[in-house]
């Protein structure tokens, strides 16, 4: 599979993703997950969790 995330905040783009919805090999799924977007947020505000090396973030992960 091979997701395209298209941003529909002009016209041009809402007419492509119509175009798209008419492909019968195409499907369209909304990411409105509010943690996945809250996540994005607070990366692109720098406000993320830094690990010194791999063995620190797998543990991390763990948790």
């Amino acid at each position: 599979m091979t997701y395209v995330l298209i941003d529909t905040t002009d016209k041009q783009s809402q007419s492509f993703l119509e175009y798209v919805k008419t492909l019968p090999f195409a499907t369209i799924e909304s990411t409105d997950n509010v943690t996945t977007l809250k996540a994005i947020e607070q990366a692109k505000k720098g406000k993320t969790t830094k690990h010194k090396n791999a063995k620190e973030l797998i543990a991390f992960l763990n948790k």
